[in-house]
């Protein structure tokens, strides 16, 4: 993740959570973290995980990647591959690419390298927000969704069930590239 991006996610987290009435108490609650570790993501002392960002977004009540979304503040209907933002989980090395252009639009693309041997969970508040499909580009991708795994392969695209706790894992000795399309669901 370039710096720019990690000190706007922790503005943007800072501003969401006050935008929303909560106090960094609240929101670590929410999301099933330490006061003290979002007061230092917050600060921009530590870089987040995945799986962090996710819970934290997803006790927003937002996707992560509106979360990102709003850190990027750009807009415009072209984005070069050149100027997409890219994210680094610095636990697992799982690289985030978001594809789309920032505005605002009904569908979002992420693409995800996912480094072999790595594993990324998140909770089901994460999916609630949106409706998702995964197809790999390249590679394997062990997705387990609650208590069903699917194995796919480059090509295959797998629509995902009623929200659940996930888990994207690479059981192969080689990068698994994916990409995500996701919309927001509408009350």
């Amino acid at each position: 993740m370039s710096d720019a991006l990690g000190t706007a996610l922790a503005v943007s987290l800072r501003e969401l959570r006050a935008s929303r009435g909560l106090t960094g108490a609240a929101l670590a609650e929410r999301a099933g973290v330490s006061r003290a570790m979002v007061s230092r993501i917050e600060h921009g002392d530590v870089q987040p995980t995945a799986v962090l960002l996710g819970r934290l977004a997803a006790a927003l009540g937002i996707t992560l990647s509106q979360l990102i979304a709003h850190a990027e503040h750009e807009g415009g209907r072209l984005v070069r591959r050149a100027d997409q933002q890219v994210w680094t989980d610095p636990e697992t090395g799982y690289r985030r690419r978001s594809v789309s252009p920032r505005t605002g639009g009904a569908v979002e693309l992420v693409e995800v390298e996912l480094p072999a041997g790595a594993r990324v969970s998140y909770p089901a508040e994460a999916y609630l927000l949106a409706h998702h499909q995964i197809w790999v580009v390249e590679g394997v991708l062990a997705f387990r969704e609650g208590q069903e795994e699917h194995v796919l392969s480059a090509g295959d695209c797998l629509e995902l069930g009623p929200p659940a706790p996930c888990e994207y894992r690479n059981p192969a000795g080689e990068v698994c590239r994916y990409l995500i399309a996701l919309t927001v669901r509408r009350s």
